[in-house]
């Protein structure tokens, strides 16, 4: 997938045609269509906006298409077949053409619009989104600093460290960890599930 808020316009000229391609991260479908509503506004004179979309939505991928106004299958199927090509997801896809007075005809039509969006995803950076269970546990105050310098020298990542009257939560991640506050409080304080850390590093 592309960097969170990543977007990109690049121009090219096919047989007197402007294909203009627009791709932008997207994580949500009102997230694409926002995307596509605002090339839209830019380029409100253009005869065709054709949009192609492939999303991650916690792990269930959706896709969607449209030719808008050009030949069935020349504009959004064309687009979509690159992105899943290059196997991006949460990005959006729109390709607005501005014809230029000489017909490319079907075949010509599906790889300009797939092309520009070959070329375009080609060019993007890329990040990969890791996912890590998190984990909390309650200690006495006697005991916080100690276990949270444990699991720091484990290589747990600590995100989180909440004092109050009764003691201290600290939320974490990292395997190793679960055996460092076994072994440091003795089996006496038990960390539980609480929730997911998404992480994105560059490929």
């Amino acid at each position: 997938m592309p960097p969170a808020g990543y977007r990109s316009t690049t121009e090219v000229e096919i047989k007197k045609s402007r294909f203009i391609t627009t791709v932008g991260r997207t994580d949500t479908e009102t997230e694409a269509r926002d995307l596509i509503a605002e090339v839209r506004g830019t380029y409100p004179d253009a005869r065709h906006h054709c949009q192609a979309f492939r999303l991650d939505e916690d792990g269930v991928l959706s896709t969607r298409t449209s030719d808008d106004g050009e030949p069935a299958g020349t504009g959004g199927a064309p687009m979509l077949n690159s992105l899943t090509h290059a196997d991006v997801v949460n990005i959006t896809a729109v390709v607005t053409r501005y014809f230029g007075g000489i017909k490319l005809g079907a075949s010509g039509l599906a790889r300009a619009y797939g092309g520009c969006v070959a070329d375009a995803v080609a060019a993007m950076p890329r990040v990969v989104r890791r996912r890590f269970q998190v984990w909390s546990v309650r200690l006495p105050h006697a005991d916080a600093g100690r276990v949270q310098d444990e699991l720091l020298r484990c290589g747990a990542v600590v995100l989180e460290v909440e004092y109050d009257p009764d003691g201290v939560c600290i939320r974490f991640h990292g395997d190793d960890g679960l055996a460092v506050v076994a072994r440091a409080t003795q089996g006496e304080c038990v960390p539980i599930p609480d929730g997911v850390h998404e992480i994105e590093t560059p490929c």
